[in-house]
């Protein structure tokens, strides 16, 4: 008997991949999605597996959700609202009490759910390890805003204050989350491994590095770099850069993160664990514009303007050890998945940017702020 898999999210970028990726390997999948204007502002996409039953509704529709868990095996929770959304309350209904609303109607209906797979995000950590000459391997706290106002953007030793070299970020780093989203992503791994341990139930936290590729929305302004980078290079604008453009982010390609999830639901071994996801590479942002546009043939540079956003990392590199030792091997590489994302996303319909409206409202919200200008 085929096996049965609830993908909620679905119809994003990673939810969809995974759908497609469970289809092929036989079994019966049921994708949950409420459409999310700010992600899908077209209504239903194309791409949705017709193979698999798609059911549109909420997280926080308690009936709604009651009927997607119905005759499930395993869950693979990937719906959450993300990004640098200021809208808090929203985080925390869709994020938080979405999940803990799934936990709680399959152990009040005694559902037969025999694992949870969930979605989590580096964005748990408040920042990437750090190599200090004299301190070895420290785990920094969040950068000070006013650190951050003086232009320093490096990343301290919490001992000496000494400047780090930044390293793989291993799973037993502090956690905490430095923005509303991260800190919601700390919430539905904890209440889903913990909730877990309390039933009885294999549960898994994935903590995502960025990913990308096709399917990225070209709509939400708050989705990935490399989905804002093409759109911007694409109506002949720059690429604009936090900071100075040199912090640096571990990028996974989806159907990568699609196998992983697969990996996960078919061992035991990363059970009851959060666990690290990505390339194990780390890319600086800067570099990035350049690969696109290079890719593109459109050379416009891109553009630094002393602005930062609080509570962002500065480097994370994912220490995928765990992972890796249950076969998990990433098959697509940074200039071949950026290719991939360039040619679906040039086959698309009218490609407009979004961001430069989306950066006044996070600006006019405090979200972003700007350098002092020093008095000479």
């Amino acid at each position: 008997m085929a096996k049965r898999a609830l993908v909620t999210g679905g119809a994003g970028l990673i939810g969809s991949h995974i759908a497609d990726l469970f289809v092929r390997e036989g079994w019966e999948v049921r994708v949950l999605d409420n459409l999310e204007p700010q992600t899908h502002r077209r209504g239903k996409p194309r791409w949705i597996n017709e193979r698999a039953e798609f059911v549109q509704g909420d997280m926080r529709d308690r009936d709604t959700l009651a009927a997607a868990l119905d005759k499930i095996d395993i869950v693979f929770h990937e719906a959450a609202y993300g990004g640098y959304m200021p809208e808090i309350a929203k985080y925390v209904h869709v994020n938080s009490l979405g999940t803990a609303q799934m936990l709680e109607i399959i152990r009040e209906r005694n559902l037969p759910i025999k694992k949870i797979v969930a979605a989590s995000s580096q964005a748990v950590y408040s920042e990437g390890a750090g190599e200090c000459p004299q301190h070895g391997v420290v785990f920094p706290p969040v950068r000070p805003v006013e650190q951050l106002r003086k232009g320093d953007w490096q990343v301290h030793c919490p001992i000496c204050g000494v400047i780090t070299k930044s390293v793989a970020t291993p799973e037993h780093a502090p956690v905490g989350g430095e923005t509303v989203y991260g800190l919601t992503k700390v919430d539905q791994e904890k209440l889903v491994l913990l909730w877990g341990k309390q039933i009885g139930i294999p549960t898994v936290a994935l903590r995502y590095s960025c990913t990308y590729g096709p399917r990225q929305s070209m709509f939400n302004p708050y989705t990935g770099v490399i989905a804002i980078f093409c759109t911007r290079l694409l109506n002949n604008l720059p690429p604009v850069l936090y900071e100075d453009g040199e912090q640096t982010r571990d990028f996974s390609f989806v159907e990568d993160i699609a196998r992983a999830n697969l990996l996960a639901a078919d061992s035991d071994k990363l059970d009851g664990q959060a666990v690290n996801v990505g390339s194990g590479c780390g890319t600086p942002i800067r570099e990035i514009a350049e690969i696109i546009s290079a890719a593109l043939k459109i050379e416009i540079a891109s553009v630094a303007r002393g602005e930062f956003r609080p509570g962002e990392m500065r480097h994370l590199t994912s220490d995928t050890t765990k992972m890796n030792a249950i076969g998990y091997k990433p098959q697509v590489d940074l200039a071949e998945g950026i290719q991939r994302y360039i040619d679906w996303i040039k086959a698309q319909s009218d490609v407009r940017d979004y961001f430069s409206e989306a950066e006044n409202i996070l600006k006019s919200k405090g979200i972003i702020h700007r350098v002092e200008v020093m008095n000479a």
